[in-house]
């Protein structure tokens, strides 16, 4: 039932229940979860983002999940990312004394996968950004007629599981 919760609120907002702003907010902090190793302490300051700012949170647990997928892809080029900052001569002294700080290692920088999967998130952020504002507001005027016409979408709707599901929705 949570899929098709998820599902349903991320059609609700791309239908014109949320700005584009905030779908857009929503994808890009999720996808910075996704594409990043889990467990670290930039990934508690971003869930708290979703949580303060305005964002779509069901744009950003689809985003999570999809940038989840794709991450364990990322991860290669993260590695040789992050080897390369953490190993440049002239970065050492940064490391050193972030390091030395008491709450950055937590965050796990000196991991290369982490390092470099938090540098790909953030080059990525403005243009996944416009991109997703972008399609859901071309989705909004030309595809959501077109896509409400499609079989799948009149089953679904018409399937006794969706009639369950939106019955005991609250």
């Amino acid at each position: 039932m949570f899929w098709l919760k998820l599902i349903k609120k991320l059609f609700k907002a791309l239908n014109a229940d949320a700005s584009p702003e905030e779908i857009a907010g929503g994808i890009v902090l999720g996808a910075i979860i996704g594409l990043t190793p889990l467990i670290a302490l930039h990934n508690l300051l971003i869930f708290i983002l979703i949580i303060i700012l305005k964002v779509n949170i069901s744009a950003a647990v689809f985003s999570f999940l999809l940038f989840g997928i794709i991450g364990y892809g990322v991860d290669p080029a993260a590695h040789i990312i992050g080897e390369r900052l953490l190993l440049a001569e002239g970065l050492n002294n940064l490391w050193t004394t972030l390091y030395n700080i008491p709450v950055i290692p937590l965050t796990k920088f000196n991991n290369t996968v982490v390092l470099g999967s938090i540098i790909i998130s953030l080059v990525i952020m403005l243009p996944l950004f416009v991109f997703s504002k972008k399609f859901v507001v071309i989705y909004r005027e030309k595809l959501q007629q077109k896509v409400q016409k499609f079989k799948i979408v009149k089953l679904f709707k018409a399937s006794k599981l969706y009639k369950i599901y939106t019955r005991f929705k609250t």
